[in-house]
Formats: structure tokens, sequence, C-alpha cells
């Protein structure tokens, strides 16, 4: 092991991820109406979480806290049931924090930086030199041994990883600017007017909410907002500013300094962005690469058997083109293009689907029709369903995103909707 490596190893050991896994994400709408963003799936056998949590044990960050809120059954159930195996296998610690209402304070988190201010009890039970504070609801790849590095190096208070977007999509962000030695100079929360970057006009800098605090900073800080009786109590909106502001040592690192591969961030927190970014995995050469070996994502292991294509007869069988299918799926005389199949999934005979992406256990019965469809898990698509062809057919009865894809789930199938986990039905009473 080099130098360097021995160093980030060294930093990783002092430090603790605290993982913001809290809020409902209202911009998904039907798909968060019974679980938590973190919670969704992605990519079909994944959960949104397992991105930030794979990126930890790369990093060799053993010691998390996953801070929870909104309807998170469904996520504490995966991470107990799958991640459990920190605690064993690699010798850390994976410590769930639901919100606590203090006996003082009728509220829940007020903020990202009030989850962790009303948590300080719990996570200085550790002993920490650095906290890595992460959002529990972003898809990228990245090497967290680079932020600490950079954050002991430059003895900073808080280190901000950041990204470069399109200078029209970067109203929605943290844009900042950058100064001598990487220095944070300016930031400003989802500005009208962002500014670009000095050397590349179409583009503007911006947090992607990832942080790593020095802990007797973060404690002084998280003190000082929560006193602050016009703060939101939020690191975007008023921690990470005011930090600026005052001169406090605030260092960037880019994604691109600490990606494994080619940089890769997506924050899938609207049903278009969760399609488009499920479908561009389908591509001949993703940016984001799940088979890549050297940085794989884990997640929790389903007991089901392998994915099945059946044919009926001579003359018939299935035809499956830039799609991908999960474990335990079953396709039978069917065309498949573009599609993303979530675990144990069920296509019957005479179906025709492009660009979908089913969520896990769904059933799609015979001669079928899907275009453009996002179909939530659970459901059972009938007979002779055609979405995707008709838009003010699909309007009176599903939801139609801005961008035209077509959201069903099973309320609106005329399904009773309830929680319902992920696992094979064959297994679900097992547990």
């Amino acid at each position: 092991m080099n130098s360097s490596r021995q160093l980030r190893s060294s930093l990783a050991r002092q430090t603790q991820a605290l993982i913001l896994a809290g809020g409902r994400g209202a911009r998904l709408k039907m798909l968060t109406d019974w679980r938590a963003k973190p919670a969704v799936p992605f990519g079909g056998q994944f959960q949104v979480i397992d991105f930030a949590l794979s990126n930890c044990l790369h990093s060799d960050v053993r010691r998390i806290a996953v801070l929870t809120q909104y309807k998170s059954h469904s996520l504490l159930r995966h991470l107990m049931l799958g991640w459990n195996r920190l605690n064993s296998e690699y010798g850390g610690l994976l410590d769930l924090i639901p919100a606590q209402q203090w006996l003082e304070d009728e509220t829940w988190y007020q903020g990202t930086a009030d989850a962790i201010y009303q948590s300080l009890d719990i996570i200085e039970s550790h002993d920490h030199k650095y906290f890595l504070v992460l959002a529990g609801d972003q898809i990228y790849t990245m090497d967290y041994g680079v932020m600490l590095d950079a954050h002991a190096g430059g003895r900073a208070d808080i280190t901000v990883a950041c990204n470069k977007v399109r200078l029209a999509e970067a109203d929605q962000f943290g844009v900042m600017e950058i100064g001598h030695g990487q220095r944070v100079v300016g930031f400003e929360e989802k500005p009208a007017n962002p500014k670009p970057m000095p050397d590349d006009p179409g583009h503007a800098l911006v947090s992607m909410g990832i942080y790593v605090f020095s802990a007797d900073y973060l404690r002084r800080t998280l003190k000082r907002d929560a006193a602050d009786d016009t703060s939101s109590h939020d690191f975007g909106n008023d921690v990470i500013p005011y930090a600026v502001r005052s001169g406090h040592n605030v260092q960037a690192v880019l994604l691109e300094q600490a990606s494994p591969g080619r940089p890769y961030w997506r924050d899938v927190g609207t049903l278009d962005a969760l399609f488009k970014a499920n479908l561009e995995l389908l591509t001949d050469d993703p940016v984001l690469d799940l088979y890549n070996r050297k940085w794989p994502i884990f997640t929790r292991l389903h007991q089901s058997p392998p994915a099945k294509f059946c044919s009926g007869g001579a003359g018939r069988g299935c035809s499956i083109s830039s799609s991908a299918v999960s474990i335990g799926c079953v396709v039978t005389d069917s065309v498949l293009h573009q599609v993303m199949l979530g675990s144990d999934c069920r296509v019957d005979s005479g179906c025709r689907l492009e660009q979908v992406v089913a969520l896990p256990n769904c059933h799609i019965e015979e001669g079928c029709r899907l275009t453009g469809v996002l179909v939530d898990n659970g459901c059972q698509i009938p007979s002779g369903t055609i979405i995707g062809e008709d838009r003010s057919y699909d309007e009176a009865r599903f939801h139609v995103t801005e961008d035209g894809v077509v959201v069903v789930n099973r309320e609106m199938l005329g399904q009773k909707h309830r929680y319902q986990p992920v696992d094979p039905p064959h297994l679900s009473g097992l547990h």
C-alpha cells in the first residue's frame, strides 16, 4: 500500500459518515407515497441509498449512521436485512437513527443541519475527528478518501464536493465560486441567475450536498445555527453560506478529482430524471458502469432463481435489445427494447415493451403494449392493456410527466395499494 493510500485509510478510520435519508422526495409524487426517496428502486435490483453506502465501503469508511424520518419502514427493512453485514463482514458499525422529538420541542427535523443537531448526543457517543455528511438520495460513485485527504491537508473547517452542470440547470443547486487553492469564496443556494464558471461560461459549479466537517467545527456551527431563529437549519441554505461569508476555511473538491471512473452524478429527484437515469444504463457505453468490478455497487441479495426467457413453440420466442432483466424475472414470447425490469417481474406472451422501467415484482399480462412507461413495484398490468400510445387516454387513467412518461401504480389500476416489500413472494414470509 502506497503512502497516499495509507493516509486516506487512516483518515477514513477517524471518520463517521452521516447519511441523510429522511426526505420524502415530493417531486417523485406517487413513488414516495409510502417510502422515502432513498428507498426508491433503481437500476433493476438496487435502491438509491445503496450508492452512498457502497461508496463508503470502497472508501474504507466503516462507521456509518443513517438518519431517517419520512415513511422509513421499507428503507429500514432494506438496511437491516441487506446492510447488517457491515457489522460482521467488514468490521464496521451501521447505526440507524430514526427522527426523535425532544421533550422541549414538538417538531421533527426542520432541515438537514437540524437533523444532525438533534442526533448529536448519539453521534458523539463515538469519538471521531471528521464527519462525512452525505445525501442518501443521489446516484453517483465517489472516493470519499480524496475529500478527506484534501480536507486534512488544507486544514479546512468544511470541504464541499462539487460538480459542473449546465448553466440552465444550475438554479436548482447551490452555486459555488472557487478562488485560489480551491477555497470557496462564494456560495448561493438556488440563485435565479447562477454565475457561470470563469473558464466555462456554459456551465456552473454546484454543490453536490456532500460535505466533510472537522468534528469540533461541526459541533460549534450546529449549536450556533440552532440558536438562530432566522435560520431554516439547512446546510445549503444556511450553514455553508454563513461559513463562506464569515471567512471560515471552506474548501472544494471536484467530482472529477474523486471519481473512480468517468464522473457521474444524478439527482433523481423527479419522475423524468429517475426514468431517464434508468434508461441511460441501457446504452452501449453508459457513464455509470454497474459492471465495473473495481467499484461494484452492493445491495441486499434476493434469493431468486436466474432470469428466464421462454418460447411458446416453433417460430416464437423473445426479442430482447438494449435491455436489462434482473434476477427472478420470467419473460415469455415478447419483444423488449430499452427495458429495465426489476427483480421478480413477469412478462407474459405477446407483449411489446419499449422504453419501459418496471420496478420489482410487476406482472405484465399477455398482449400488453407499453411505450414510455414507468411502472411502480407490485403492479399487475391486465391482459391487452395499451399504455403510451394515446396521450389523452393515458392522462385520464394514469399520471403523465412533463416529458411524456406515463407513470402507473397499483392505485391507478384499481389494485390494493399497500406497503409491499420487494422480497419475492415465496420468501416474504420467512423474514
